[in-house]
């Protein structure tokens, strides 16, 4: 057995069971993959993919426990790499991170910045997703850290640590009767039909739980992942915005007004995590950081040993978190 073979039912399996496009993206013949294949499965002594003809149909019941495994391997011989190359050059490699739009165009850009500058040595790989995306790219090491606010439940495989809270805002033309209110109240944006973000996406459900505990059913005419496309449609007339207050640009944004919803939905709370078993190298920590200033070294290295989200709950329960 071959840390090779590993490496393509590894890849195999997760590029559609297309041996084609999976040598393309090693750099290596199809014929080579399929043979490696072949005598992985001669030595186990049974198959990973099910056959029609030359054509891999589908993972055998084995073969998903053999590519879990595989997997997990593969994921260790790249943390021993990880930390050679921390005893040999501390300050080169490379950092992936999956996150939301939102994040990604209002929350990190400082941070990356001064991160770039700090590290130049080190290229750093964004990605952007669904929260459900996000969590498979971290848990499956395509990443190294995840960063999201929505569908906690779905990074059981993840240790998340919390960044920050934030609120969000009423986003309307400068005419809108909504800017003449003296008080913004849920019964007075409900009688307008809304524009928000996709459910799932940046702190959504804290919107639908508002409106459900006033017996309030606004009507939700757009939904978007992007703040910015949020915006484009409130100008076009289609509806009032809900969006991240931290989305909101006062020069870019100054043909709009953004009235202050934090007394009418629960703040939300963004976390970054990683994937339980990873080899955290010395920039990584300094990343966290410098998103999270309270995430010390001495505290991550903590949360890595607890192993439950209770435990996890627990250990941050009397952190007080900045509000973005």
């Amino acid at each position: 057995m071959k840390l090779q073979q590993l490496r393509y039912i590894w890849e195999v399996a997760h590029h559609e069971l297309n041996v084609s496009a999976t040598a393309q993206s090693l750099y290596t013949s199809q014929p080579g993959i399929s043979k490696q294949i072949r005598l992985l499965e001669d030595e186990l002594g049974v198959e990973v993919f099910a056959r029609s003809g030359k054509h891999l149909t589908r993972v055998t019941p084995a073969g998903e426990t053999i590519i879990k495994v595989a997997g997990e391997i593969l994921k260790k011989v790249e943390g021993i790499k990880q930390i050679a190359q921390e005893f040999s050059n501390e300050r080169k490699g490379e950092l992936a991170i999956a996150t939301t739009h939102t994040q990604a165009r209002y929350a990190l850009p400082g941070i990356i910045r001064s991160f770039v500058e700090e590290y130049p040595d080190v290229s750093l790989h964004m990605h952007q997703g669904t929260p459900m995306q996000i969590a498979e790219m971290a848990a499956n090491g395509t990443v190294d850290f995840a960063i999201a606010t929505e569908a906690m439940d779905l990074f059981a495989d993840l240790i998340m640590m919390p960044c920050y809270r934030w609120n969000r805002c009423v986003i309307v033309p400068k005419d809108h009767p909504l800017t003449q209110l003296s008080e913004l109240t849920l019964e007075a944006v409900a009688r307008y039909p809304l524009v928000t973000y996709v459910f799932g996406f940046t702190g959504r459900s804290k919107l639908d739980e508002a409106f459900r505990e006033k017996g309030l059913s606004p009507k939700v005419i757009f939904t978007a992942a992007d703040a910015d496309v949020i915006k484009t449609y409130v100008r076009l007339g289609l509806g009032v915005g809900i969006v991240a207050k931290m989305a909101i640009d006062e020069t870019l944004d100054s043909d709009l007004v953004a009235l202050d919803a934090s007394k009418l939905f629960k703040p939300s709370t963004t976390k970054i995590g990683f994937r339980k078993g990873t080899f955290l190298r010395g920039y990584m920590y300094d990343f966290i950081q410098r998103f999270a200033p309270h995430l010390s070294k001495e505290l991550v290295d903590e949360a890595y040993l607890h192993n439950s989200k209770t435990e996890l709950d627990e250990l941050f329960a009397n952190i007080e978190l900045p509000m973005y």
